[in-house]
């Protein structure tokens, strides 16, 4: 038995404890592992900085941000523990109730989904919003962080187990992390039947292709996200500009910032300009990274820049660049949208509430801003505590992927003799 295998029979023994758990005990075990994450502050930086020095060489700037910890990131993240305590506990709630002709009483109640696997990257704070989540909707969970951020991981999975080995009744065996980093264990968590109820990669498109191509357990799909934001003939442009600069640059690393830059050709003279202005002139003369422009070759009548491939407007950067182009219509871009979104997050700016409802309407993403940044689809911003990932699909969950998300339902059935 290798090594990923123990533990999936570790985790099965020890969902139950869990599953089972009522508010009260999960809430303290809250607490309690924020408390550790904090404490444990001082172990998880020397453990980030390993990870940092090994990844240097290799690493983008912008994903060696998303791979680093400090004092301030390692707060929010006990913070997003905390948050998940006042949240309504979904577990038992009911759902529906009916009494049929023959006197049969069904409830529909909500029960955990037992124990959820999920593989990600470069980002240490989802091993604790992970753990966390998971824990407070009744689940145990398999952890698997890319190689880039495993010993941070590892610390951190250390605090947050360290604080339930005090738990009344919750063991510190329904948190696991894998210690494998290859790809073996990857597959083998793919291949879990019988342990994991389901499995959740975030990550980028290659990590998720391959485990929905591969996987014989369920799997939602998460995170790819290649967001347009789409300034209309109607924008307010002060109102554009700080939207597409805070939605590009924020932290460009991340799913839900822009990808593609979508300008109404009747504005375009007057925005590229001073959009070309901002996002590289202005960021130059603050000592910051300039966004580098793909231009489509209307675009280019107007400013200056690199010419934009056609894969440019299927590739999720990840990094301070943005692909623009020039569109006579709403309808024009929905239909670009349509062809090249990977139904994350897409956004309108526009004064024209005729052209925003009907961009609300035809756009199929999981979320659909209007005169609002991509950069708002997170569980902690959507007022779900912290997130277990941005589901791209439609079934079972849609968006940010809170406790609710992370349940299934059953029916409980009581008669009183009842044969059929």
């Amino acid at each position: 038995m290798t090594p990923t295998q123990t533990l999936f029979e570790q985790v099965k023994r020890a969902k139950k404890s869990v599953n089972t758990a009522d508010t009260a005990a999960k809430n303290r075990a809250l607490a309690a592992m924020a408390d550790a994450l904090l404490a444990a502050t001082d172990d998880i930086l020397t453990a980030n900085r390993a990870d940092m020095e090994a990844a240097a060489a290799h690493l983008s700037p912008a994903m060696l941000d998303r791979l680093r910890l400090d004092e301030a990131r390692i707060a929010a993240m006990a913070e997003g523990i905390r948050a998940l305590v006042p949240l309504p506990d979904p577990v038992g709630a009911t759902l529906d109730t009916r009494t049929l002709e023959n006197g049969l009483a069904i409830r529909k109640i909500r029960v955990p989904l037992g124990v959820v696997g999920i593989i990600y990257e470069s980002r240490p704070n989802v091993t604790s919003d992970a753990a966390a989540l998971a824990l407070k909707s009744g689940n145990a969970v398999v952890l698997r962080s890319g190689k880039e951020a495993y010993h941070s991981s590892a610390a951190i999975v250390a605090a947050l187990k360290s604080a339930l080995a005090g738990s009344d009744g919750i063991s510190p065996e329904c948190i696991q992390l894998v210690e494998d980093t290859s790809r073996d264990s990857a597959h083998a968590m793919m291949k879990a039947v019988g342990y994991l109820d389901l499995l959740i990669p975030r990550g980028g498109a290659g990590l998720i292709r391959a485990v929905v191509e591969n996987a014989h357990v369920p799997v939602i799909e998460t995170g790819t996200g290649i967001c347009h934001v789409y300034i209309d003939r109607d924008a307010d442009l002060d109102m554009a500009l700080n939207i597409i600069d805070n939605a590009k640059t924020s932290r460009p690393s991340v799913c839900n910032s822009a990808e593609v830059c979508l300008v109404h050709r009747d504005t375009a003279a007057v925005l590229l300009p001073r959009l070309q202005q901002r996002l590289v002139a202005e960021r130059q003369a603050q000592g910051l990274t300039p966004v580098a422009l793909r231009l489509d070759d209307a675009a280019r009548q107007w400013i200056s820049g690199q010419a934009a491939t056609d894969a440019d407007f299927d590739t999720e950067f990840s990094d301070y660049i943005l692909a623009v182009k020039i569109v006579d219509s709403v309808e024009a871009a929905v239909a670009h949208i349509d062809a090249h979104s990977t139904r994350h997050s897409d956004a309108i700016v526009t004064a024209n509430a005729d052209t925003a409802r009907y961009f609300a309407a035809q756009v199929d993403s999981a979320a659909v801003y209007i005169n609002a940044s991509t950069r708002f689809t997170d569980g902690g911003e959507f007022g779900l505590g912290c997130e277990m990932g941005i589901s791209t699909q439609k079934l079972h969950a849609r968006g940010p992927m809170g406790l609710e998300e992370m349940t299934t339902y059953k029916y409980i059935v009581e008669g009183s003799g009842q044969i059929r």
